[in-house]
């Protein structure tokens, strides 16, 4: 065989392995997994990895998704908050995912937001956060402010009559601008700059002696106390720790949590926390059928009857749910007709009634607030009547109050002035 031929040879077998491998690619729909499997954030995020698998596999065994199996891309940003968009770039460019199903932090969020946007990527966000955003490019079925933290002060404040308040956050976007609006929302409510204490601490913070005899000596001024915290992820373990080191309890002091639920708590000895609280939109103890059966699926997936579930858990378990829905309906993957057919789609909420996707991108949820017990698990202690639509925009911050999120015609905007009548952010 001469030199031409034999050239001729290896490019069309090059070329049938390269149409063999587009042709196994079309087979499968790939999903994005974008959760950090290592480092600071790893003890809440890794968990939330595998509740994607879950639904993946649940999904696969009914048959797939527009005749064509799910495949999931799994990739581990580490807690780097560059890597995360580094990773989107490539899951998005590189690896052709429909959608992604990722991020914990608001940083990590903030961080993949131009790249989703740039390159027109889809991204369903699973945790609670501080609210002042919503992208076409992002479904947000964690808890926005008025489902958490309003809510959780009301109940401190009605009915635990507290007075002076601690806000304690990691130090990123999402505990300062909770705590900011928090800090206008207590203004509101006639508190006393004198009666706030605002305090922030690095991720993975472990030294907190000090800082929580601060706390302790804050709240011996005569007025009932409380701590709002919105510290994250392993930082957590020692906060609690240190806590109970010294003597506080949830009679003296409670404190109230976003970001600690059942997982947390699991490697936590949880008897000097008994009392405490935290507000979420979904409790493991909640007993319903459909929460049965997440449990015992989970249980069954996971091989391992001892593995908790939690709130972003069933923020990701909704999510899943309503992307699968808004494909059948929209008949393709593609990313600006699944978005519309997002809109008004409902699951099911694990703890009772129906979660709905908004015109803003965001879920009507239920808000329970949970008292933490000795086995590690939360009693609820307070419940919203019905859902509470999510608000992408607070109402207590001066630039935010005239603003809403509508990703339907003709306002097609996440920040509308309704006053103005003008979108000054991100259109289509």
């Amino acid at each position: 065989m001469n030199m031409k031929k034999l050239a001729l040879s290896l490019a069309i077998a090059a070329g049938a392995a390269t149409a063999s491998l587009a042709a196994h690619a079309a087979d499968t729909i790939k999903v994005g997994v974008l959760h950090s499997l290592s480092g600071t954030m790893a003890i809440s995020e890794s968990t939330l990895k595998d509740t994607v698998l879950m639904m993946i596999d649940e999904q696969n065994k009914k048959g797939g998704l527009l005749g064509k199996k799910l495949e999931p891309v799994v990739v581990d940003p580490a807690s780097n908050w560059p890597l995360f968009a580094e990773k989107t770039r490539e899951l998005i460019s590189k690896d052709h995912v429909s959608v992604i199903f990722g991020c914990w932090t608001s940083v990590s969020r903030k961080s993949v937001l131009p790249v989703l946007q740039e390159l027109n990527g889809l991204l369903f966000y699973p945790v609670q956060y501080e609210g002042e955003e919503s992208s076409k490019n992002v479904f947000y079925t964690g808890a926005a402010p008025n489902q958490q933290a309003i809510p959780a002060v009301d109940y401190l404040m009605k009915d635990l009559g507290v007075k002076r308040w601690v806000l304690a956050g990691t130090d990123y976007v999402y505990p300062r601008t909770t705590n900011k609006i928090l800090e206008a929302y207590l203004k509101s409510k006639g508190v006393k700059d004198s009666d706030i204490m605002i305090n922030y601490t690095p991720f993975g913070y472990s030294d907190w002696q000090s800082i929580v005899s601060d706390i302790k000596k804050f709240g011996s001024a005569g007025k009932k106390t409380a701590v709002v915290s919105t510290i994250n992820g392993d930082a957590n373990v020692p906060f609690y720790k240190e806590l109970g080191n010294q003597g506080i309890s949830s009679q003296d002091i409670p404190v109230m949590a976003f970001s600690v639920g059942e997982e947390e708590l699991s490697g936590i000895d949880t008897k000097p926390l008994v009392g405490h609280l935290a507000a979420w939109n979904y409790f493991e103890s909640v007993k319903t059928p459909e929460n049965k059966a997440f449990i015992k699926e989970w249980h069954a997936f996971t091989k391992n009857p001892k593995r908790t579930t939690n709130d972003p858990m069933e923020a990701t378990y909704i999510g899943f749910k309503m992307w699968v829905q808004a494909v059948q309906k929209a008949g393709t993957t593609d990313v600006d007709k699944v978005e519309q057919a997002m809109i008004g789609q409902k699951v099911k909420n694990l703890t009772g009634g129906m979660a709905e996707m908004n015109k803003n991108h965001h879920l009507s949820k239920p808000v329970l607030i949970g008292e933490i017990q000795g086995n590690g698990q939360f009693q609820v202690v307070s419940e919203t009547k019905g859902t509470v639509p999510g608000d992408a925009w607070s109402d207590y911050l001066p630039g935010s109050k005239d603003l809403i999120a509508d990703w339907t015609p003709p306002i097609m905007c996440g920040n509308y002035n309704v006053k103005t009548k003008k979108c000054i952010g991100q259109k289509f």
